[in-house]
């Protein structure tokens, strides 16, 4: 799994990088196989989530992280933090990587966490406000990244094994920021 996040990390690395991402999880659909061969071989899961750290400014995919077992994003999103911290000024999320734990572990690694408070209570309010005017807004890059590689290059993932679809997950990401680097030059 190292050599494919090398290639996703090579393919982001040629795009202008700000340092500022954010933070998205999204699920990619496994092939539909016929329902003997799904009972045979006892596979029942459908999807893969993939957890994405996307560049705001280039729209670059620096990370993914995969899982099958539904891992919370609260636990997948500062592991993809944590991996990539020497290169991170910010990282904007949405409410589901909100966690009082998590927030302080990612600010021990001298990022800041903007990730939308819970709930319309005063505090949260406030905090809300505060996180917009640090650059929340630009958390929405991450899930047009995400779509537009579901819409253009694959909606379900051809291989039968898992790390090999995690392997393609990893691919479809690099060759996203391959077209990107293409369409610049």
């Amino acid at each position: 799994m190292y050599i494919w996040r090398a290639l996703l990390r090579v393919s982001a690395q040629q795009l202008p990088q700000s340092g500022h991402v954010a933070l998205d999880s999204t699920f990619i659909e496994r092939q539909q196989a016929s329902q003997h061969y799904l009972q045979r071989c006892g596979r029942r899961v459908k999807t893969i989530k993939a957890t994405t750290l996307t560049d705001t400014e280039s729209l670059a995919v620096l990370d993914v992280h995969c899982c099958i077992e539904r891992e919370h994003d609260t636990k997948a999103g500062p592991r993809v933090v944590h991996r990539n911290a020497d290169d991170l000024r910010s990282v904007a999320a949405d409410n589901g990587f909100q966690d009082w734990n998590r927030e302080y572990q990612v600010a021990a690694l001298n990022v800041q966490y903007l990730v939308h408070y819970r709930g319309s209570s005063m505090m949260a309010t406030a905090n809300n406000a505060l996180i917009r005017a640090k650059g929340y807004t630009q958390r929405w890059m991450a899930e047009t990244t995400c779509s537009s590689v579901k819409r253009t290059q694959a909606a379900a993932l051809r291989s039968r094994f898992w790390y090999r679809q995690f392997r393609e997950i990893v691919l479809l990401f690099a060759l996203n920021n391959t077209k990107k680097l293409a369409r610049t030059l």
